[in-house]
């Protein structure tokens, strides 16, 4: 693609991100290119952060998104990128580099390479939501989150969840990279949640939170949870529960048109809504929200074919099982250079390396 504007998502207590995205500026300004500030953290009005399509818009809707930072500078970079369909492309300068690509010597010729078109796009699965109403933050949370309940309330009323008088809810406008994840409030207090899977309920859970992710987060919360690890190029959500009280404590994973739906249950503590790590609002009992799989992938810039389990080896710091390695060595790489077999030409497998 040609670049025609840039928004810039920095991490600005970073000197090295404050760097690295002035060299961003001095590279568009050779190539007549434009670029806008995207400040993600800003508050307006009291009333917090713009949802990820305002943010696009007053930044004049960029076709790239360049994240300087890490992976949660990325992860707000993404969200915005998502929500206006345009690519991003993330310049590490954080302590994991997950999600990130770029290292601060390659920004220049990464730059270059997405110019002329010579860059690769990964497609990523989003996720959104869907609620029984608008979701609130109460003016009092942040001593309930520090505190664990405090004075006890007068209990929330009940509201009502069938189908017949809520619909199909509330559209809101919400797009998750990693995750969607339903907490307890209270720390004295478990949540109490009904889980639906296509409209028909699974299982109720009373558990610390429950983590709906794409493949992309399988990485994150899920699988600190014990969920499992989906390659990034599947489209699925994995639903894991944390620290359940029951036996079936395993993960679900669901196909991309499968709906997570999930209720407060009437005598359920508060739950807490928070979207890749951010909170978003606040759950009743009676209240319901539902997880589908977002409208616009995440289209994410990579410079070549990415490995995806190499990284996981490396981030993770993986290492082989020693009585495994007593017993031989595997290879790091196998790739057969010979022509791909008939019977598996239809998995569309890379050429052989030269």
């Amino acid at each position: 693609m040609t670049i025609e504007r840039i928004g810039l998502v920095v991490h600005a207590g970073k000197p090295a991100a404050v760097a690295a995205a002035q060299r961003v500026r001095q590279w568009a300004l050779r190539n007549s290119v434009s670029t806008a500030d995207v400040d993600v953290w800003e508050e307006l009005d009291g009333r917090g952060a713009r949802c990820s399509a305002e943010e696009a818009a007053a930044a004049g809707n960029p076709d790239l998104i360049v994240t300087v930072g890490g992976d949660g500078t990325f992860l707000r970079g993404a969200r915005v990128a998502a929500a206006s369909n345009a690519e991003v492309l993330g310049i590490d300068v954080g302590r994991v580099g997950f999600l990130t690509e770029v290292a601060l010597d390659q920004v220049e010729p990464a730059l270059t390479a997405v110019h002329a078109g010579a860059a690769q796009i990964e497609r990523r699965l989003t996720l959104t939501m869907r609620a029984s109403r608008p979701l609130e933050i109460p003016p009092d949370i942040q001593t309930l989150l520090r505190y664990g309940r405090g004075p006890t309330p007068a209990p929330p009323p009940v509201r009502s969840s069938s189908a017949d008088d809520v619909g199909w809810g509330v559209g809101l406008e919400v797009t998750a990279i990693n995750d969607v994840v339903f907490e307890k409030l209270a720390r004295d207090r478990q949540a109490s949640l009904g889980l639906s899977i296509g409209g028909r309920l699974f299982a109720s859970y009373s558990l610390d939170a429950m983590v709906v992710a794409s493949s992309t987060g399988s990485t994150a919360y899920s699988f600190a949870a014990g969920g499992p690890v989906l390659s990034p190029r599947l489209d699925a959500l994995v639903v894991t529960p944390v620290a359940p009280h029951m036996v079936f404590d395993r993960s679900l994973v669901l196909a991309a048109d499968e709906v997570a739906s999930v209720r407060v249950l009437a005598r359920s503590g508060q739950v807490v809504v928070t979207v890749d790590g951010q909170l978003v609002g606040v759950l009743d009992p009676g209240d319901w929200a539902a997880v589908y799989a977002g409208p616009h992938p995440c289209r994410v810039v990579r410079l070549g074919p990415s490995d995806f389990f190499g990284r996981l080896r490396k981030r993770f710091g993986l290492a082989d099982a020693a009585a495994a390695v007593a017993d031989g060595q595997t290879p790091l790489v196998y790739r057969p250079n010979l022509p791909i077999p008939a019977d598996l030409r239809h998995l569309h497998l890379p050429p052989p390396a030269t």
